[in-house]
């Protein structure tokens, strides 16, 4: 998924799409395709929007990338480019491609359930908060809390809950003009009582997700220049 804006990283992205953004030498998205195909995952989608022309070189020379075109992405929300790949869902993994991954496990391929990667949250935090039983996800808060399952942009999904996906896709965009929502609201919000998630623990030094330039800053020096 790398099809929008990136408005939280300006004035950087004003030129780069943020999955392209280097972090210490290396494209975000870059280190998730590195994973994939450290785990032998080696049928790719990338959906493209913003700047969609920077990506072909990178299909240039990951020849097992396919880009998706997302003709929806300055209009709608995130569903759309899900939308744009819903052909692609049975057995598959769905990821972000704004994050860096730091250890490749997270990404293996073997799985018997869908659901997400998430890390455990003692303290606040203010990202989507997963309550689980036995491993099940039950519900989840938009406004973050504590003491659970934060949720990250990494999940996997079943052939049969990635065709229920791409049905609940159709019909949220197609037929109820529902373009200004998440894709995870779908499972999640809409339709929960049709999925059986499950949540896969990581550690927070497996992945980072950066939301901004002061984030970035942090780990890479060279974009303390950003910051006013």
């Amino acid at each position: 998924m790398a099809a929008g804006y990136g408005n939280r990283m300006l004035p950087i992205t004003r030129n780069i799409p943020k999955p392209l953004i280097k972090v210490n030498g290396t494209a975000m998205i870059e280190t998730i395709i590195r994973a994939l195909l450290a785990n032998n995952i080696e049928e790719i989608y990338i959906v493209v929007g913003y700047l969609k022309e920077q990506f072909k070189s990178l299909a240039e020379k990951y020849p097992m990338i396919s880009l998706i075109e997302n003709p929806y992405f300055d209009s709608c929300n995130n569903i759309s480019s899900l939308y744009a790949a819903r052909e692609y869902l049975e057995e598959a993994m769905i990821l972000d491609g704004d994050q860096v991954i730091y250890n490749e496990k997270i990404l293996s391929p073997y799985f018997q359930h869908s659901g997400y990667n998430c890390v455990w949250a003692e303290d606040d935090t203010e990202e989507w908060l997963l309550t689980t039983e036995a491993n099940r996800i039950i519900s989840c808060s938009r406004t973050g809390g504590r003491q659970g399952w934060q949720l990250y942009s990494i999940s996997r999904w079943t052939k049969d809950d990635g065709m229920r996906l791409r049905k609940h896709l159709e019909q949220e965009f197609d037929i109820h003009k529902n373009r200004q929502i998440y894709w995870d609201d779908i499972p999640i919000f809409c339709y929960p009582e049709e999925y059986e998630l499950e949540v896969y623990p990581m550690k927070s030094q497996d992945v980072r997700e950066i939301d901004s330039v002061e984030e970035l800053a942090t780990i890479d020096e060279s974009y303390r220049k950003y910051i006013m």
